[in-house]
């Protein structure tokens, strides 16, 4: 695990240990089929770097980060019957695109909750480079407790979202209404606020909470590499002919 997930890990750990907890998860999300770069390079000798064929957008070194995945779906407690009898936390979400691995649920704050809520954070690390928009992808984790534990219910929180389940039996689910932008390209773009919804149109308002619509005369300041932050590349006429997560 990268230096932040261990940093991470530790937090989890401690807090881990306070509340006599432990966790462990399980990706749905299959891994990203690599593919060799082309001999192709160009007439100015450019080369693509990597050999995810999902990627897209922005060239540079790679970054994996342990990030809230995007969406969190659905919260499940199950009562353990074997022994040793544990409370396991089940909890599905989506992230944004392929290539997100290592998910994981860990303890938003230090200490006992004063609402008797166990509040956690759904993380996973994030593709190298950036990627495609072809779709949300599932992806699940689980959480076990102490048969004794006196929680009165589950919070988790993603990055786009937070959901609870109100007592430690049954499950609660979230859906999930956001554009994945998965056919979005060729579509004309209308910003919240600047016109409506409609046929052939990708609305701001329809998309997950951070996007980032880049015209023709366009800058990109500010933070580059957000994996939950989707791209939308303009042309003259705000038609989209590329969408991608950082």
């Amino acid at each position: 695990m990268n230096m932040i997930g261990s940093k991470i890990c530790t937090i989890a750990a401690a807090a881990v240990l306070a509340m006599g907890l432990s966790t462990g998860a399980f990706a749905q999300a299959q891994p990203s089929q690599g593919g060799q770069p082309s001999g192709d390079q160009g007439a100015l000798g450019y080369q693509p770097q990597g050999n995810d064929q999902n990627a897209a957008g922005p060239s540079g070194a790679s970054r994996p980060l342990q990030v809230p995945v995007l969406y969190v779906t659905g919260i499940e407690v199950l009562q353990g019957a074997l022994d040793p009898k544990e409370v396991i936390v089940r909890v599905t979400g989506v992230t944004s695109s392929a290539g997100w691995s290592g998910p994981e649920l860990i303890p938003f704050y230090y200490g006992k909750p004063t609402d008797d809520v166990l509040d956690l954070q759904f993380i996973a690390n994030s593709p190298e480079q950036s990627q495609k928009a072809d779709g949300f992808v599932p992806i699940s984790a689980t959480f076990e407790l102490d048969p004794e534990t006196t929680f009165k219910g589950v919070r988790v929180r993603a990055y786009g979202n937070a959901l609870e389940l109100k007592g430690m039996t049954g499950s609660v689910k979230a859906e999930i209404k956001a554009n994945d932008c998965k056919e979005c390209i060729g579509k004309k773009f209308v910003d919240k606020g600047q016109g409506q919804a409609g046929p052939g149109i990708v609305y701001g308002g329809d998309l997950p909470p951070d996007y980032r619509p880049i015209g023709p005369t366009h800058g990109v300041k500010g933070q580059v590499h957000n994996p939950n932050r989707i791209n939308l590349i303009l042309d003259g006429e705000n038609k989209i002919t590329m969408a991608f997560w950082e």
